[in-house]
């Protein structure tokens, strides 16, 4: 890959770039619109939003005045708990396009499995919002449909029923953390997985070991960190909303890691976790 823009090829042959830019906890003003628009002028391209975020709006602008063809970006966001089910799902993507004010929505992901209660009922409204999903890429509004958070139970059940797989699963993975049984489980279905929160929520930076390999490459530990994304297949969403480190963190192919050091990073304790488990969190 010579660059961020170039990327992992789906399941339907859609590309999705191999870095982009998240926005989570990030406002909806023109700080936003600049932060993003200053990206793009670094070689982003993949910009991820969520309804949930409350900055569709702004994203949607950047992405409207940043100079750029539609075409050569790439955007994400995702649907939130409290919208799932048929005609909710439907109703709440609608919300999301008029928010954004763009053509098409390039990635739309079910947020959470909201894994809660009785599993017959999550489970029978996670079919139905995915029916929802189906239809809304049968129209051709977006390119691409998945999911995020969603482990192999929640995965099972949902494929069983599904006329289309999900093309992407986004998940918490970094050092530290690898979620190794969903991830496999992706891999041997097509699903991409891509990394939220690649760099521990900035915890990995003052980390000894990340500090000693990035060392011996002569990088900063956010590029090994999303290098090390990288050579395991898994596309990376870093947040920043500093010019600097949006640089660095794009400069990340002049440099490879040994197969000694990836199973060294592999082989950490967990670290850094958000806590963020599927299966409990309260919202």
């Amino acid at each position: 890959m010579p660059s961020i823009a170039n990327g992992f090829a789906l399941a339907n042959g859609v590309t999705i770039p191999c870095i982009g830019l998240g926005t989570w906890q990030v406002p909806d003003d023109n700080g936003l619109v600049n932060v993003i628009h200053n990206a793009i002028e670094l070689g982003y391209r993949h910009i991820d939003t969520a309804h949930i975020y409350g900055n569709e709006r702004s994203v949607g602008k950047a992405v409207r005045t940043c100079g750029l063809p539609r075409n050569e970006l790439f955007v994400t966001s995702k649907l939130w708990n409290t919208d799932r089910g048929y005609k909710s799902a439907l109703d709440a993507f609608n919300r999301t396009m008029d928010l954004l004010d763009i053509e098409y929505l390039d990635l739309y992901l079910m947020h959470w499995p909201a894994a809660r209660g009785e599993a017959m009922t999550w489970q029978s409204i996670n079919s139905g919002t995915w029916r929802a999903f189906e239809d809304i890429y049968a129209s051709g509004r977006v390119r691409a449909i998945g999911v995020s958070n969603f482990l192999v139970h929640h995965l099972v059940p949902l494929l069983a029923r599904a006329k289309i797989a999900p093309m992407v699963n986004q998940l918490e993975f970094h050092p530290g953390y690898m979620q190794q049984p969903t991830v496999n489980f992706c891999k041997q279905r097509g699903i991409q997985v891509t990394a939220w929160s690649p760099l521990g929520r900035g915890a990995l930076i003052r980390h000894p070991l990340l500090t000693e390999i990035a060392a011996k490459y002569n990088v900063t530990v956010s590029q090994l960190a999303l290098r090390w994304c990288l050579q395991h297949g898994i596309a990376a969403l870093p947040k920043s909303l500093n010019i600097e480190h949006q640089r660095t963190n794009s400069e990340l192919f002049h440099f490879h890691i040994a197969p000694e050091d990836m199973q060294r990073l592999d082989s950490m304790p967990q670290c850094c976790f958000s806590g963020l488990d599927p299966d409990h969190v309260t919202f």
